[in-house]
């Protein structure tokens, strides 16, 4: 779509240039536009922490706030041409047409179904609440069909993983696959949006189609907020709409038998997903995958040093010092601190194991990543929880003390 792409561009050069008041807002106006409200909130507030009198982002902040706790107005427009063109005098456009015509269906690249992960549920360190959950909502009845048959329920319909990124969501997917011996099918958005009309709808069709004669098997969508998102903020007559028409179909009990398949999806962006497929029979259990405990912190530090030259390096009293760090900003930590040690090896000419020093050195140099992903959270849970479909979020934040 074209303003996604106009928004994707605008993003990239406001985090280019974090202290341009105006290209802020005017990604904050193309947000609100696209019906993304908690986001363009989240730019507002950044831009009056700049400019506490800036009478354009105060306006933006009361109309997101406003859409935020009422039901979206569809009589709304937007001249995306004209925000196009304002935003070419800023930045370069990110894509040019080709000019190539359709591929050939024939020669399009095979989707892989993976064998049964080799990872449990016992390899996530921590994270045990997200394990019961698990448990609870779909690894239990699956192990026991015979509880299933007896109080007629079955493990149809899908599961959806969603929290800030870098949590653990495709490895907690990885091992649902090797609790139960499932297939692992793994897709991202570049395996369904295509470029040319129809293209897409196959492409889901046929993706559904593969997991089916892979059966049992766990098909899995990253990023299902950009494959399945809100059809009521698309703009005219987009070409998305139909890829979300085309997974309500194949997702849909009554049309589709989907027997032995285990459709899980994850996202960082949950309010983003079309409200269809959260109804019962789609994505009709969700869990929420916080940031690792204590637990989880050593554990993820321990694995990413697992099979590197290692002295001394005491996994607790980092985990004790990350409270906040996501999983990928720990193997972050370990990586620098790797890089530091090889650098002082390459001046000595002798392999020096990675120490705490090291470890001290680079938590100095890298702070936590998910910080604005609660910024947009507290927003939603703030001004968009009324059905109470964030109330587990709401919790956390306020244990955790985000809110």
């Amino acid at each position: 779509m074209a303003e996604d792409a106009l928004i994707r561009e605008l993003s990239a050069a406001v985090e280019r240039s974090p202290d341009a008041v105006e290209l802020r807002l005017h990604l904050a106006e193309l947000l609100v536009a696209a019906g993304r409200y908690a986001e363009a909130l989240t730019h507002c507030s950044a831009a009056l922490t700049q400019d506490s009198a800036n009478t354009a982002a105060l306006s933006l902040l009361q109309r997101c706030s406003a859409a935020l706790s009422s039901p979206p107005d569809k009589s709304a427009t937007f001249n995306w041409s004209a925000a196009e063109e304002q935003v070419a005098d800023i930045i370069e456009p990110a894509f040019v047409d080709s000019g190539d015509g359709p591929p050939d269906m024939e020669n399009e690249r095979d989707l892989d179904v993976l064998a049964p992960s080799d990872v449990k549920l016992a390899d996530v360190a921590g994270m045990q609440n997200v394990k019961d959950r698990l448990e609870v909502s779909l690894l239990g009845p699956i192990r026991n069909p015979e509880l299933m048959r007896a109080y007629k329920v079955s493990a149809r319909g899908g599961l959806l993983l969603y929290g800030p990124p870098g949590c653990g969501k495709t490895f907690l997917a990885k091992a649902v696959s090797g609790e139960i011996g499932a297939n692992f099918y793994p897709i991202g958005i570049s395996d369904v949006l295509q470029q040319w009309l129809g293209s897409s709808e196959r492409a889901v069709h046929e993706i559904f189609e593969v997991a089916r004669r892979n059966a049992p098997c766990v098909l899995f969508f990253d990023e299902v907020d950009a494959l399945g998102m809100r059809r009521a903020n698309m703009r005219g007559d987009s070409g998305h709409r139909t890829v979300v028409n085309a997974l309500l179909a194949e997702t849909d009990s009554a049309t589709s038998d989907n027997t032995g398949v285990y459709v899980l999806g994850a996202t960082n962006a949950p309010w983003d997903v079309d409200p269809a497929l959260r109804r019962p029979g789609r994505f009709d259990r969700v869990i929420f995958v916080g940031l690792p405990d204590s637990e989880a912190r050593a554990g993820i530090v321990r694995f990413h040093l697992s099979d590197r030259p290692v002295a001394g390096i005491d996994p607790k009293s980092i985990a004790a010092r990350t409270d906040g760090f996501t999983g990928a900003d720990l193997a972050h930590i370990c990586d620098t601190a790797t890089q530091l040690a090889m650098a002082d090896s390459a001046r000595s000419g002798q392999v020096r194991p990675i120490s705490m020093d090291d470890i001290n050195a680079a938590m100095d140099q890298i702070r936590p990543s998910a910080s604005q992903w609660f910024d947009v959270a507290r927003n939603v849970v703030e001004f968009g929880n009324r059905d109470g479909a964030y109330d587990e979020l709401a919790k956390y934040m306020r244990r955790k003390r985000f809110r």
